[in-house]
């Protein structure tokens, strides 16, 4: 595969304010999680009286459509979602977002994310956040030889306990009634979530394997050059949760070791389209498995094809807005500005040959079917 590089691209550089507060959040972990058990206890009064109605979460692999799609939904008036700025802070939602709004911070201007994929951001930018506390309760997620799906018989009282509070605290926080996530490590985890939440309502982002293999080289490579720009990228992504990218990039385990194995192996061979498309299509199709066994999670789910909401975003945001239970009536603004927004990506460009070509359809095919993509 050849791609097409920009040696324009200006690579980020970490602000060290950020990376020292992801430090201190890091070094004082322990403390922090002491003080949002605390914080907990001091609002159990109002804590006691709001419920989890209805978390909306959306997931998928990355660069199959999920940031835009997060962006799309904060936008209603009825959700609460984690920002840029609670990457630092996560365990004190309701303490830390009561500060923040007290503070004198300087204005902004949207600068490009560290993606380089047109998408603009600030400090109150939604983002995905929550894996921290996802990773403090379950330690063995990212290791590629341990199983990461958390099924039906998955208990961790602990965790349901500290990820609830943090759910209804950050709720509290804005005064908003509804919880929106955006997680895509959640995609091994569908069967314990709808446990913790049987009225979940749950978007999962599916896109093309050859566009979505050339999305996801596009990305690594990038995140490479980007690390090797400045090295504690790659310290302060891991901090944050996500390791898809880059020289800490892992392949989650979705219950079958040996084949993560050997597509860890392929990857590092530099098969690189026949490792990504083993990867797509266990991952998927773990999750279309799940869904035609478990009717909880049948009920919860609704697939999304990346390239319909690009080539139709009204009817396929009003069908996303329809499923998630959100009101449309209030939407006619949001919808105009991301039918603006929403086109088939056009920030790289990609070659793949032949035998690329051959592997992800061996592959991808059998999962792809069952996705509705028929060729």
């Amino acid at each position: 595969m050849q791609i097409e590089r920009d040696t324009h691209l200006v690579l980020a550089k970490l602000p060290t304010t950020h990376y020292l507060l992801c430090k201190v959040k890091r070094w004082l972990e322990p403390l922090w999680m002491k003080l949002g058990t605390l914080e907990t206890r001091l609002l159990a009064a109002s804590l006691s009286c709001k419920p989890v109605d209805r978390p909306i979460y959306v997931m998928g692999l990355a660069r199959s459509g999920t940031t835009i799609t997060l962006d799309f939904l904060s936008k209603h008036g009825d959700v609460a979602t984690h920002r840029y700025h609670d990457m630092v802070q996560p365990y004190l939602p309701f303490v830390w977002n009561w500060v923040l709004r007290r503070l004198p911070l300087p204005a902004e201007n949207p600068k490009e994310r560290l993606h380089k994929d047109g998408l603009y951001v600030t400090r109150e930018s939604p983002e995905a956040v929550e894996e921290v506390i996802w990773n403090k309760f379950f330690p063995d997620l990212y290791d590629e030889s341990c199983s990461a799906v958390l099924d039906a018989n998955t208990s961790n009282p602990a965790f349901h306990s500290f990820y609830r509070a943090t759910i209804v605290k950050l709720l509290l926080a804005y005064q908003r009634p509804r919880y929106l996530s955006k997680a895509n490590y959640n995609l091994t985890r569908l069967a314990y979530l709808v446990r913790l939440f049987p009225d979940a309502r749950i978007i999962v982002m599916v896109r093309r394997p050859v566009a979505h293999f050339a999305s996801w080289v596009k990305q690594h490579e990038l995140f490479l050059r980007t690390q090797a720009h400045d090295p504690r990228w790659i310290e302060t992504i891991r901090m944050v949760g996500h390791c898809e990218f880059g020289h800490d990039n892992r392949f989650v385990n979705a219950g079958d070791t040996e084949l993560v194995l050997e597509i860890r192996k392929a990857w590092d061979c530099g098969e690189r389209a026949y490792a990504f498309g083993l990867y797509w299509a266990s991952m998927y199709g773990q999750v279309f498995d799940l869904v035609e066994r478990d009717p909880l999670v049948r009920a919860a789910v609704l697939f999304v094809r990346y390239e319909d909401l690009c080539a139709n975003p009204r009817i396929t945001m009003e069908r996303m807005l329809a499923h998630v239970q959100l009101d449309v009536t209030t939407y006619r603004a949001v919808f105009e500005e991301y039918e603006g927004k929403l086109a088939a990506p056009q920030y790289y460009r990609s070659k793949l040959d032949s035998v690329e070509l051959q592997a992800l359809d061996r592959t991808t095919q059998a999962v792809a079917t069952r996705l509705g993509y028929a060729d």
